[in-house]
């Protein structure tokens, strides 16, 4: 699979089916969308292309929205690459993108850039300035541009019932099992593990402070979870705590990851953080001994799910 963009020299001249969305999450529902289009391009001998955008168009066009993404462009891209799609071709969404009118998107992009002769997209669709046009004018374009379009039922969409938004209000609920059955897969955040101010370790809980780039990266609800990670080709399991680490009254929001069985320098690593469970909301003790007891009962239920979660 390749990623491809509007001033790549590589795009394929060879005539594609193309799926159009921003697939923020890539979940159940985009991968059913997927399947189709990668089977359409398989009976059909065309490539497979998924059209995505970067920055999420709410992003460009809402300016006061503080929407944050289940994927960053980097996740989604390795998300969609096991899917067994032949090319993503990525547009930068910007204003100008935004006001190009529904043929001017269709002539330039589907049809000049990407060679469309099969395009399936998702029920109610709409595009083009404004999100002026549907599925009936996207109809009338195949016909004169020589492309078939394909739409996907509501009944199709109401069978998956799930929704980028819906995972979104799970993981700010802290509902990381909802989260993983809308996924299909366990939701996770990336950072670098940088020092932090070592209150783990003075409680014998040495932790991982990861730095996460929260401009567009949706962090869940603050609390205590049950995460996992691989170091050298290892899976490492542990718990995390996202919060202000209000026993000690600090002064910002940190992440901090404690694997168990485990003492490694992790200094500099870059990590992907999996979230397996959610064990509790984030407390203030009245001491650090009343949080350290809290955290060895903590380390014991996180270990039981891990337990179960490998029987």
């Amino acid at each position: 699979m390749k990623v491809i963009t509007a001033t790549d020299h590589s795009i394929p001249k060879t005539p594609s089916v193309v799926t159009i969305g921003t697939f923020d999450g890539v979940h159940i529902g985009h991968q059913k969308i997927i399947k189709k289009l990668t089977k359409k391009a398989a009976d059909k001998n065309l490539i497979s292309v998924v059209l995505t955008f970067f920055p999420h168009p709410r992003m460009v066009l809402q300016q006061n929205s503080n929407i944050k993404l289940l994927n960053t462009i980097a996740e989604r891209k390795e998300i969609l690459a096991a899917l067994g799609l032949n090319f993503i071709y990525v547009q930068e969404f910007t204003t100008d993108f935004a006001n190009l009118t529904a043929r001017e998107f269709v002539k330039t992009i589907l049809v000049d850039q990407l060679k469309a002769k099969y395009v399936i997209i998702g029920y109610d669709h709409h595009f083009g300035k404004n999100r002026a046009a549907n599925i009936d004018d996207l109809r009338a374009f195949g016909i004169e541009f020589d492309f078939e379009v394909e739409e996907i039922s509501a009944q199709d969409v109401e069978d998956v019932a799930v929704s980028s938004t819906k995972i979104r209000n799970a993981l700010k609920s802290g509902d990381i099992q909802t989260a993983t059955a809308f996924l299909g897969y366990n939701y996770y955040i990336n950072g670098t593990v940088v020092k932090g101010k070592g209150f783990g370790k003075k409680m014998e809980f040495p932790t991982a402070n990861i730095q996460v780039d929260e401009v567009y990266k949706l962090i869940p609800k603050n609390g205590v979870y049950v995460v996992s990670s691989m170091y050298k080709g290892k899976v490492i399991y542990g718990m995390m705590n996202i919060g202000m680490n209000p026993t000690f009254e600090a002064d910002k929001k940190t992440i901090e990851a404690h694997f168990f069985d485990f003492n490694q320098d992790l200094y500099g690593q870059d990590l992907n953080i999996i979230f397996l469970d959610r064990l509790r909301d984030e407390q203030k003790f009245e001491s650090a001994e009343a949080l350290m007891a809290q955290l060895i009962h903590d380390r014991t239920k996180a270990q039981q799910v891990i337990a179960a979660l490998n029987a």
